[in-house]
């Protein structure tokens, strides 16, 4: 697949004003550690609410979704139970206000308000919370960059960018190189302006892929008009039992080895066990909110909102 003209601009205009995002924002990040962290707590929720929705699409996550899609038909929306839904829904309704009056800007600071500041265990409990967050952010940019890497080859081959490349890649290396690209564009423009420019950035992260989503939706819904789909029996609804009863032996049997690999066969016992997974994240949560109330309230009550 070859780029077109106006392609290239909107590639190059997209990375330009994350760049410019940055550089416009870094007096307002500079002005304090809340500001940077917390965007001086002034945003607006539903910039907030859209900046969150858009990082929960990346594009390993948008191919493996359509690959689910592809083998498992509208039963794939029931797949991404994997994550407790409603937990972040939960945690929303429940644990935000605490964390609001605690004044915390990181987990490590929340712990202060839960168990004390002072203390060798709240000590090494701030270690882990660090040590987590930096494991956590190193393996969802290795998840990120290498599927970003080999979607970006398919569209810009490597053929036509090594000439301006002023060293050797190997032909394996070049999806690692593109992602690495990529991801500095990203981390730049969020070291540099903080939260501020992470929300913007991502609102029109999320205009582009909603126009995109749009565009996709409408070519492919066209191309198929007068056309019947090549899939099996229950493909198309949502709905199943306790077996998954997909037989894609007829059609492409690697779908067959796909599902069983997967260990989706049966779908009912698999939901079951994603939706008490949820349950119990949620009474985990519940529990850890009661901790909040019983320990922290008093003090939590007494701190200004900001």
């Amino acid at each position: 697949m070859k780029l077109q003209l106006l392609d290239v601009l909107i590639i190059i205009l997209y990375l330009a004003t994350m760049i410019f995002i940055g550089f416009w924002y870094r007096k307002k990040a500079k002005q304090n550690k809340e500001s940077y962290m917390m965007g001086g707590k002034s945003l607006p929720w539903y910039k907030l609410g859209l900046s969150d929705a858009s990082d929960m699409f990346d594009i390993s996550g948008t191919m493996w979704m359509v690959a689910l899609c592809f083998v498992y038909g509208l039963k794939s929306i029931w797949i991404p139970w994997l994550w407790p839904v409603f937990n972040q829904v939960f945690m929303m309704m429940f644990l935000s206000k605490w964390l609001r009056r605690s004044n915390a800007n990181t987990g490590a600071e929340w712990l202060q308000t839960r168990f004390g500041a002072v203390g060798k265990g709240v000590k090494g409990s701030h270690v882990v919370v660090i040590a987590f967050a930096l494991i956590s952010c190193f393996g969802f940019l290795a998840y990120g960059f290498i599927g970003l890497g080999k979607f970006m080859e398919i569209f810009i081959p490597w053929d036509y960018v090594k000439a301006y490349v002023p060293f050797d890649v190997p032909a394996k290396y070049v999806p690692h190189f593109y992602g690495i690209v990529f991801t500095l564009f990203a981390m730049f423009y969020s070291i540099l302006g903080g939260m501020h420019s992470i929300v913007l950035g991502d609102m029109i992260k999320y205009a582009f892929m909603t126009i995109g989503c749009v565009a996709i939706a409408v070519i492919a819904m066209n191309h198929l008009q007068g056309h019947t789909l090549n899939v099996p029996k229950g493909w198309d609804d949502p709905f199943f039992s306790w077996k998954l009863d997909l037989d894609w032996s007829k059609i492409a049997a690697d779908a067959n080895k796909k599902i069983a690999d997967d260990g989706f066969s049966l779908f009912g016992i698999f939901f079951g066990m994603m939706l008490l997974k949820g349950v119990l994240v949620h009474w985990q949560d519940q529990r850890q909110i009661t901790i909040c109330k019983r320990y922290s309230v008093p003090e939590a009550r007494k701190m200004p909102v900001k």
